[in-house]
C-alpha cells in the first residue's frame, strides 16, 4: 500500500483529483463524524464527475439487534459507508475501508467494497456495501459528497500494487 493523499475535512465535502493510474486498486480509509444528520448517514459520492444514473449498490448490515438488507440501481452515485452523526454517542467516528478495484482498467466496470461501522456505546452499526460504477473509464477523481464532516474527521486515499 501506498500512501496517495489525505483530507481533514471540517465541512463540505472531499475530492481527491489526479490519482495516478500506476496502481492495480485504490483504498479509501474514512475516519468520520459527522456535524449534523441522524446516526448512520451515508457517505455517498462519484467519480470523474459522473452524476449520471451509473451507479448501482447492494447493502447488508445489522445493528445487534436485527439486520437488514437494500439494493438499488440507476443510482446517481456511489456509497461508500456511513458517517457517525450527532445522534451517536459524543465524540463517537465511523470507520469505512473502501476497496475499488481495478480502477485503471478501461475494459470492465469498476466494483467497490466497503466494510463499515459506527460504535454507538453499546448499540452501533456495522455494514457491508458492494458498488457498481457502469463505466469503463479509468478512474481520475473520486468525490465524496459534501456530509458536514466534523473536525478529527480523515479521509485518506492510498494504491495498492499486486505482484
Amino acid at each position: 500500500m501506498y500512501p496517495i493523499a489525505t483530507a481533514n475535512p471540517t465541512t463540505g465535502g472531499v475530492t481527491f483529483t489526479s490519482i495516478p493510474q500506476t496502481f492495480t486498486h485504490l483504498q479509501l480509509r474514512i475516519f468520520s463524524r459527522s456535524s449534523s444528520g441522524s446516526a448512520g448517514q451515508s457517505i455517498s459520492g462519484s467519480f470523474n464527475s459522473d452524476s449520471g444514473s451509473n451507479y448501482a449498490y447492494h447493502v447488508l448490515g445489522g445493528d445487534g439487534g436485527s439486520t437488514f438488507s437494500s439494493s438499488a440501481a440507476t443510482q446517481t452515485n456511489v456509497y461508500f459507508g456511513w458517517s457517525a452523526g450527532t445522534t451517536n454517542t459524543s465524540n463517537a467516528f465511523s470507520n469505512c475501508i473502501v476497496d475499488i478495484l481495478d480502477y485503471a482498467n478501461t475494459n470492465k466496470y469498476k466494483t467497490v467494497k466497503t466494510l463499515t461501522g459506527i460504535d454507538s456505546n453499546g448499540s452501533g452499526l456495522v455494514g457491508m456495501w458492494i458498488s457498481l460504477w457502469m463505466s469503463t473509464a479509468a478512474i481520475t477523481s473520486i468525490l465524496l459528497n459534501p456530509n458536514n464532516f466534523a473536525t478529527g474527521s480523515t479521509v485518506q486515499l492510498y494504491g495498492i500494487k499486486t505482484a
